[in-house]
């Protein structure tokens, strides 16, 4: 009636050099893998500066194919392992289509699929309406939910039926409704979240309570685990004051229980979950039973006024 498996989620600081950030991870991944993680997710655009705090055209030569060379890295990586890899990047699709991506990767190595992230933001250092184009709301190739007529995805992977949803997304309920609806029982949200740092002693605090607020109402209104893996350390911009990110990657139980969490160091957070919670939550708590589908329609405008 029920399976267990082990999360692992990577909260690191990177560097510009993306062959020694991919390094960096292989070595975390093994760390973690043998540390009992099954299912092990880095964080959002990995393997590369968070370069979206300006609007340079030269960094669209950062991005790579998907299957390209990191892909394939971690193919090989988790078949010696038998883990399941979630490995966020920056992806060329084809000529002057970018996206911010997620490859998912089964124990045996196979490349089960890529998630585009749907929802992106544009705010002071986080311009990223410039570089990414938003996942397309049809289904792609390779999910276990063929035909459905949306972008977000729900895999069947060896350990446990996941989905992924990145970063801006964590704050769209939409986005994690519809990804539980369509079967996943852990939610995972590779994030690159910071503090402005003249904002920090007045809001950072709030800013991180509200982020992990919003993410444990989403493991509460779904009865699904949920997996957030951030990066951490102060990354420059030239002209600016740069980004801090603030870490603080958890993991939720289906009640809204923290269960494992960092805070603002390089980590390796690990968090073991049993679908037996998932079925003891939703049956004391029906909220998917006692949805009225019937009326809500007026969901798909974007105001009512």
């Amino acid at each position: 009636m029920h399976r267990s498996f082990r999360i692992g989620l990577i909260q690191s600081a990177v560097t510009d050099n993306a062959a020694g950030n991919v390094e960096a991870a292989v070595a975390k991944v093994r760390e973690a893998a043998a540390r009992g993680a099954q299912i092990i997710c880095l964080q959002e655009l990995f393997n590369s500066l968070y370069f979206c705090q300006a609007q340079k055209g030269e960094r669209f030569d950062l991005a790579e194919a998907i299957p390209g060379p990191t892909t394939a890295t971690m193919q090989a990586l988790a078949r010696e392992l038998g883990v399941v890899l979630i490995v966020p990047l920056f992806e060329r699709q084809a000529a002057g289509v970018y996206r911010n991506s997620a490859a998912i990767i089964d124990a045996d190595g196979a490349l089960l699929g890529v998630y585009r992230k749907m929802h992106i933001p544009d705010d002071p250092l986080f311009y990223e309406k410039y570089y990414f184009t938003p996942g397309d709301a049809t289904q792609d190739e390779g999910g276990t939910t063929p035909g459905a007529a949306n972008g977000f995805r729900v895999w069947n992977t060896r350990f446990a039926r996941i989905g992924v949803l990145i970063c801006w997304d964590q704050w769209y309920p939409e986005a994690a409704r519809i990804t539980s609806l369509l079967g996943a029982e852990v939610l995972f949200y590779p994030t690159a979240i910071g503090w402005h740092p003249a904002e920090k002693s007045q809001f950072g605090a709030a800013q991180v309570d509200a982020w992990q607020t919003i993410q444990r109402s989403h493991a509460i209104a779904n009865g699904v685990y949920v997996a957030a893996p951030n990066r951490v350390g102060h990354e420059r911009e030239p002209g600016t004051d740069g980004l801090e990110f603030f870490g603080h990657s958890f993991v939720s139980d289906p009640f809204g229980r923290v269960i494992a969490q960092a805070t603002t160091s390089p980590a390796i957070v690990l968090a073991d979950c049993d679908t037996a919670v998932i079925e003891e939550t939703r049956r004391n708590w029906p909220f998917l039973r006692d949805r009225r589908i019937d009326a809500y329609g007026p969901i798909l405008q974007r105001y009512l006024g």
